[in-house]
């Protein structure tokens, strides 16, 4: 069994949701008989070892520091040792390539996609870009970047021009629905960019599409799992229906005809290998009627909360949750 060190927390908007994850993240390896250093990283970067008794877990404690090239934690004159890091973060600086580049440096094995693959999925305009090079169906989109924004009657315009309304703004860099919305008019969508613009300097938007929201999860080879759907009872699946409310619920194995699971386990495997991914990922789709299946985004390190799509699609597949902790391990130890 490996001695992981279980990061969590971390600087991007998405740090609650971190913190749920590594939760049950770490009862499943310590179940499976691995030996987890729990170490959480405050909002301003900053590395604690964590008190593991804590709900909701909370990025203080004792300061630690990674050694790079050695890949030891060190505590004042401690010393602590490991072997493969489960980085359980989200959005900028968790799951965009950055701290994934550390590791590299560090020469320390982890848990997820590389550096390149890493950066390309967090980046919304640029998975696109790629996904279409690939021949893979999205739904249309465009962007709007900060300087253009300056004027923002003509950027407005441009975007109802180009797509119509309604529409999704969201910031290009984050998930978890952080910042995202919907506008149905001009001054909404004008709204929408400017709150979007606080997360970052660009922003991209997309169609509304009309369809049901399927979800696959992937491992590398790649392997998919079943397909499962989340089916929402509000207007969208924002950041509050997906943590904090009843509105929606998450169905696996989704119901779908047998071409139709062919199709979007097909998408989801040739996604991750036009992305680079390795290790782990989530791929959402829509799916609508005569346009079929169209995929959302690629997820690099999807949440692992006890409510989340990623491990109940592999649930339904016949894989444990601690199963699946255990195997992405295995996966990064291999390497």
């Amino acid at each position: 069994m490996a001695r992981v060190l279980l990061l969590f927390g971390g600087k991007s908007a998405e740090h609650e949701v971190s913190c749920v994850s590594a939760v049950a993240v770490m009862q499943a390896l310590e179940g499976g008989g691995h030996q987890v250093i729990l170490v959480g990283i405050d909002r301003k970067g900053e590395w604690h070892l964590a008190d593991r008794s804590r709900r909701p877990l909370v990025a203080t404690g004792r300061p630690v520091a990674l050694r790079v090239p050695a890949g030891t934690l060190s505590s004042g004159a401690d010393e602590i040792g490991f072997d493969v890091v489960f980085p359980v973060l989200h959005g900028p600086f968790g799951e965009d390539g950055t701290i994934q580049g550390l590791f590299e440096i560090a020469g320390t094995p982890y848990v997820g996609c590389d550096v390149l693959s890493s950066a390309l999925a967090m980046e919304k305009d640029l998975t696109k870009q790629v996904l279409v090079q690939a021949g893979l169906p999205t739904a249309p989109w465009t962007v709007v970047r900060e300087d253009e924004f300056s004027n923002a009657p003509a950027a407005v315009a441009r975007v109802v021009a180009e797509l119509g309304l309604p529409v999704f703004v969201k910031p290009v860099q984050l998930g978890s629905s952080v910042g995202v919305s919907r506008a149905t008019t001009d001054a909404e969508l004008k709204e929408g960019i400017e709150a979007a613009l606080r997360h970052g300097p660009k922003v991209i938007i997309e169609e509304a599409i009309k369809g049901r929201e399927i979800e696959v999860s992937v491992l590398e080879g790649p392997r998919v799992s079943s397909p499962g759907e989340i089916v929402i009872e509000g207007a969208w699946y924002d950041y509050q229906s997906k943590y904090h409310d009843d509105t929606s619920r998450f169905v696996a194995p989704a119901e779908l005809t047998s071409p139709q699971i062919e199709r979007v386990r097909d998408l989801a495997a040739r996604a991750f290998t036009a992305l680079e991914c390795r290790g782990l990922a989530r791929v959402d789709f829509f799916l609508e009627r005569g346009r079929g299946f169209l995929i959302n985004e690629v997820n690099t390190m999807p949440g692992f909360t006890p409510i989340s799509g990623f491990p109940k699609m592999w649930e339904a597949s016949g894989l444990t949750y601690p199963e699946l902790c255990n195997e992405l391990v295995e996966l990064a130890l291999s390497r």
